[in-house]
């Protein structure tokens, strides 16, 4: 017996669902084949050998963002970003391996001169290019030569490239130093047409973090407040570059008179400009400025002076193994780099949990003497930096003393982490201060019912459907805001208090200095917020000399990996250094619309970060450096 014919209906969705089929199977097929040629080739392929000229350069062509610690990003998401053309938004580079770089070339014979590449140096605070240059200048003390060449000099490129014996400027190229500036985006308006209702609720004349959610403009309160650390910052800028580059601290133009009519002096030639200007040596071309290097280090087989690459050189100067020798004393440095959120979060977050089981390891581990928590944070959630500084308490109470070292920023939540330490160390540049709290909740019942949608129900009492989210649907009755504003002054004085016995002072004497305001860490000496100015290593050093070290290792505590992320990590890491992934580049239109679409994201992701327990949170939104 024949089976019935099917009808056109059934023949034409079959028909669809036999081609879903084949191209799910061929695309997973392609990826499985990807994954284990990535995987042979991997096994199979060593890693070629540095090699390096009698007499060399080290390019230092760094390519990122500048940070004390890498954000964890999935290996496998990376790749095929990578090979989609996507790549990382913000690749990222860790100081310490930057500073390694330079200090291991100073002592390395074959290494006669160093070129400053910054063209692909995204941002760097203040503080980080300090140490950068600090290991530059140490270069520079053993004899060997600086250059830094290039077309275009932004702010940050150029406060890198001054610590150059000599910079070179193309025939068309160009330094534009701008200033500082804080240039929030604001949502009030559109949040109104919208129909979403914000509900603050903070304490602090200065709290500004929640301003753009609140107003269309900054608030002439958050403008004089930023103002003063914004200019400290300048002033600091403006010193340093004058100094090493011969030249008075008036020579900044600040004005667009004042640029106009220097480039009309300079028939509009920014090149020539800059040379007037004294932001640059000479103008070179690139075959010109290739010719001066050769003479100094010599040529190779490529007709380019001989060189070797900041990736390259890495490889031979920062040990692969995180070897450990267990004898030595430790001082133990745990980084806390991002916001400050609840439970347990990946590198480049503070996880409250995560970060407390850091700084536990240390307390458990006899080796280590004395711990550095560097901070480089905006602050976040409060009962979090309240969990990490419990822990903080318990190092202490174990007899091993901490060094809260403060990176570009260590405000609100970041500040409420350092206060514990038994000292605070801070660079002239940190921003620092903060000290206040708020809590921030959006509601929709507006939104809804302009769209025809109602919740209603009946509850056993008033709290009914409060962990659901029920006023997100209808909004907060005028007790519910008085119960979350007498919780957030409670927090509030909490902080005072925490901070009060931490650092010898009274509850009024905090309060002056707190109301959200935003010092530098130069103003905040002043005002006892920290104790001492320095850097990094100082602070390390300051550690061990508090535990009476002599002798001894310093050990940076990290979240470890599990095998397999372990294994991913080094194996699409490999296969993109190598070239092994297809690559395409984003077009100009996809750059654009990243950028535009940037900002939106930041101020979004923040709020998606927000997970305070109680909703209570400790963060600078003003603090970030445009």
């Amino acid at each position: 017996m024949s089976e019935p014919k099917k009808g056109p209906i059934r023949r034409f969705f079959g028909a669809i669902w036999r081609v879903y089929k084949g191209f799910r199977s061929t695309v997973l097929n392609l990826l499985f084949i990807l994954i284990v040629g990535t995987i042979v080739i991997a096994m199979f392929s060593g890693e070629d050998e540095v090699k390096i000229a009698d007499t060399a350069a080290l390019v230092l062509n760094l390519n990122g963002d500048l940070v004390e610690e890498k954000r964890w990003v999935d290996p496998v998401s990376a790749a095929v970003n990578e090979s989609l053309g996507a790549g990382e938004e913000s690749p990222e580079m860790l100081v310490s391996d930057v500073v390694k770089v330079i200090e291991t070339a100073t002592t390395d014979n074959r290494i006669q001169a160093m070129v400053l590449d910054v063209s692909g140096l995204r941002s760097g605070s203040l503080d980080k290019m300090q140490r950068v240059g600090a290991a530059i200048e140490d270069f520079k003390a053993a004899g060997k030569k600086v250059f830094s060449h290039g077309a275009y000099f932004g702010q940050t490129q150029y406060y890198l490239a001054s610590y150059a014996d000599e910079i070179s400027l193309s025939p068309m190229g160009a330094v534009i130093l701008e200033g500082y500036g804080s240039y929030p985006m604001y949502y009030k308006e559109a949040l109104e047409k919208l129909k979403i209702n914000t509900h603050v609720f903070r304490v602090g004349t200065y709290k500004s973090a929640v301003e753009p959610f609140l107003r269309n403009d900054m608030s002439e309160a958050a403008k004089e407040a930023n103002i003063a650390w914004l200019s400290d910052l300048w002033n600091t800028y403006k010193q340093d570059v004058s100094s090493r580059r011969g030249f008075d601290i008036s020579n900044f133009d600040e004005t667009y008179e004042a640029l106009f009519q220097k480039l009309q002096a300079a028939d509009g030639d920014t090149a020539q400009y800059a040379i007037n200007n004294k932001f640059a040596d000479n103008i070179a071309t690139r075959e010109q400025f290739r010719q001066k290097l050769i003479g100094i280090v010599g040529e190779n087989d490529k007709h380019v002076y001989n060189h070797v690459g900041f990736d390259d050189y890495a490889k031979y100067a920062i040990a692969n193994s995180n070897f450990v020798n267990p004898l030595t004393s430790k001082v133990a440095v745990v980084v806390a780099r991002g916001m400050i959120v609840d439970g347990s979060a990946k590198s480049g977050t503070i996880g409250g949990d995560s970060t407390a089981a850091l700084l536990r390891r240390a307390r458990f581990d006899d080796k280590v003497k004395a711990v550095v928590l560097r901070i480089d944070s905006g602050g976040g959630s409060a009962f979090a930096s309240e969990v990490i500084g419990q822990e903080i308490t318990l190092l202490r109470e174990a007899g091993k003393p901490v060094i809260a070292s403060m990176g570009a920023v260590a405000a609100s939540g970041g500040y409420w982490i350092a206060a514990p330490a038994n000292e605070i160390w801070a660079s002239p540049t940190t921003i620092t201060g903060s000290i206040g709290i708020f809590g921030l909740l959006h509601t929709a019942e507006n939104s809804l019912a302009t769209l025809g949608l109602n919740v209603d129900g009946v509850g056993t009492t008033e709290l009914a459907g409060l962990s659901s989210g029920l006023p997100l649907y209808q909004g907060l009755t005028d007790k519910a805001k008085d119960i979350m504003q007498l919780l957030i002054e409670r927090g509030y004085t909490e902080f005072l208090t925490m901070v009060g016995s931490n650092r010898n002072m009274s509850v009024t004497e905090v309060d002056a200095v707190a109301q959200g305001r935003v010092w530098t860490g130069s103003t905040a000496l002043e005002l006892g917020l920290v104790d001492k100015l320095g850097t990094f290593d100082e602070a390390i050093a300051a550690a061990a000399e508090k535990a009476g070290l002599d002798n001894y290792d310093v050990q940076v505590i990290t979240q470890e990996l599990s095998p397999t992320e372990q294994m991913l990590k080094e194996l699409f890491g490999s296969a993109q250094a190598n070239g092994w992934l297809p690559q395409t580049q984003a077009s100009p239109e996809q750059q654009m619309l990243q950028r535009v679409s940037k900002q939106l994201r930041q101020d979004f992701v923040i709020l998606n970060q927000f997970n305070d327990p109680n909703g209570i949170y400790s963060y600078c939104v003003t603090c970030t450096v445009n």
